[in-house]
């Protein structure tokens, strides 16, 4: 029987930000006991939410779903100012898990409407993170999907303007619609992709490093995983086939054939006990051969919120 080679691109599954924002979660369950509530899924991974909510967590899309008094928690793709301000008003004991890079594009919009500038957001309408990032400044931020709608922007002033990205983009994606929003407002201040954050890129550079080898990609997400998509896509981009599994029940075992090289990675957001059971699923189906293959180190950690901190 001929072996099957199974790359594993490196970085993949859980970054820092999502890693902390389970931890508070967690810790909040254990010092405070259940119900914790959740505003919207505290990281977009159907598994991690249901491992959650069997230990008490109490998922939610609106604050008005929280009872007076109680414990909710801000998940990692950030809020509006808004949402904040109503937490207040009702008393709610608030902790916020957003992802500190995530609040940084929040600063950043600050800054430049406080200082006069229309800002233009490249993103995903409707996203969670992109609907927090639009309302740090309202009236002030517009948000473009694509290069093509780069045309029809309309500013109040050409000459004060400044573009942000929604973090778990591609690359590629960003720094298109950034080289449009340039030729279009010469005078725009911005970071082409350095918005994207460190693990959104390391795990595009880690599939691009392996795609060529592959003859099948798969990426372990769920469906409304943005950077688990923009996986797939890269992949797909490349010719090569590719497709987006929650867990290894969902892995069809005829892509598999005539597969020789398959590569398995995650998204940021997907436990890596789920890549392994995938690999095992491969596994099942005759002899493999697995090789890592690694194009960073990620070594960047976020400290927990200050009540959370020590034992």
């Amino acid at each position: 029987m001929t072996t099957r080679k199974v790359l594993l691109p490196s970085p993949r599954s859980f970054c820092a930000g999502v890693e902390r924002a389970i931890e508070i979660v967690e810790r909040l369950l254990e010092r405070h006991g259940p119900p914790v509530y959740v505003r919207n899924q505290i990281v977009h991974n159907a598994q991690v939410v249901a491992g959650l909510e069997a230990r008490g967590a109490v998922f939610v899309s609106e604050l008005d779903e929280v009872p007076a008094d109680a414990l909710v928690v801000f998940s990692a793709h950030g809020v509006a100012p808004a949402v904040e301000a109503e937490a207040r008003r009702r008393g709610l004991d608030a902790v916020d898990a957003t992802c500190p890079l995530v609040a940084k594009v929040h600063a950043e919009a600050k800054r430049a409407a406080d200082a006069g500038d229309t800002v233009v957001l490249i993103g995903h309408e409707g996203h969670e993170e992109v609907v927090g990032t639009m309302g740090v400044a309202p009236d002030r931020t517009v948000l473009v999907e694509s290069a093509a709608e780069v045309a029809a922007l309309r500013v109040a002033d050409e000459r004060r303007v400044t573009y942000l990205s929604q973090t778990t983009l591609a690359v590629t994606e960003v720094e298109s619609i950034a080289a449009a929003l340039r030729d279009r407002f010469p005078h725009i201040r911005g970071q082409g992709a350095e918005d994207i954050c460190y693990a959104t890129s390391n795990r595009q550079a880690a599939v691009a490093a392996v795609v060529g080898e592959a003859d099948l990609v798969l990426v372990v997400g769920s469906a409304n995983s943005s950077n688990s998509n923009r996986l797939v896509e890269l992949a797909q981009a490349a010719g090569v086939a590719a497709h987006l599994v929650e867990t290894a029940a969902a892995v069809d075992p005829a892509w598999l054939d005539g597969a020789a090289t398959v590569a398995v990675t995650a998204g940021a957001s997907a436990p890596p006990r789920l890549v392994d059971e995938v690999v095992a699923m491969i596994a099942a189906l005759g002899p493999v051969e697995v090789a890592e293959r690694q194009v960073a180190e990620e070594t960047q950690e976020f400290l927990l919120p200050q009540r959370l901190r020590g034992a």
